[in-house]
């Protein structure tokens, strides 16, 4: 009986150390997945950090870095446990907070004014079109557009617009486009934004209060045109706005849908 009980207990202890390994295996993997999170929102942060400090009023935002920093080395030496514990407490997890911190505004941006110098039908699709946008620049860029059932070649031709101009080349059915047409859309219709008069093709479209620095080229990753669209309207008088602030080319004038009031921009 008593090498029974001996067995028993060999047993117990041997189920416990199998378990407490693979606990620790789990904990291991568990660990490495949030390192790369934590080093992964480091980044971002540090981006942030450079951006704002290139931007006049930031001076508290570039103070409070180190003690962000700080915090990021403590999240990196939290168990899971710990994670789990913090998370509950505050209701959301460390990557709400920062995607808080890095909510991109309009500024980051780079908007023009250019003029369609030529509209052709996209070979592989009736809904599509393609343009040849003047924006300033030595060359003109090609744009593929939805417009082709909503407004008539003749209408887009030598006309101005409002142009997202770093966003990244994509292919579009097989043709490149190097920017975007910002468009009044509603449940009927799209049409493009029209600048103000006396705007010329690289005018830059500005916005008060947002006065940072348009970025070189949007990360795709970051879907900053995407998060930036439910804040995008035509108000009552058809001007064009980013949260209340209108599209704006200094000295010129606004930017404004030609018809569609209260309406989305895409």
């Amino acid at each position: 009986m008593e090498y029974f009980t001996q067995q028993v207990q060999l047993l117990q202890e041997k189920a416990r150390l199998q378990a407490s390994v693979r606990e620790e295996k789990k904990l291991l993997v568990e660990n490495a997945k949030l390192k790369k999170d934590i080093d992964s929102l480091k980044r971002e942060l540090q981006e942030t950090q450079r951006r704002k400090a290139s931007t006049p009023g930031h001076a508290s935002t570039r103070q409070a870095t180190p003690t962000h920093a700080g915090h990021a080395h403590t999240r990196q030496a939290m168990t899971l446990h710990d994670r789990r514990r913090r998370d509950r407490r505050v209701g959301s997890g460390p990557r709400c907070a920062l995607e808080q911190d890095t909510k991109p505004d309009v500024s980051r941006l780079d908007l023009r004014i250019g003029r369609i110098l030529a509209v052709r039908k996209h070979p592989e699709s009736e809904s599509l079109n393609v343009q040849e946008v003047d924006v300033g620049e030595p060359t003109p860029r090609t744009v593929v557009t939805g417009l082709a059932n909503h407004v008539l070649p003749e209408q887009l031709q030598d006309s101005l617009a409002v142009l997202l101009c770093n966003v990244r080349l994509v292919k579009v059915r097989g043709v490149q486009s190097q920017a975007r047409v910002l468009c009044a859309v509603n449940q009927t219709k799209m049409e493009p934004l029209a600048p103000p008069p006396g705007a010329q093709p690289g005018d830059r479209v500005t916005f008060q209060n947002y006065p940072g620095e348009a970025e070189r080229e949007l990360n795709p990753k970051q879907r900053v045109w995407e998060r930036l669209l439910p804040d995008l309207h035509t108000d009552s008088r058809g001007v064009a706005t980013y949260r209340g602030v209108a599209f704006e080319v200094r000295g010129k004038g606004l930017c404004r849908a030609p018809t569609i009031i209260d309406g989305g921009i895409k």
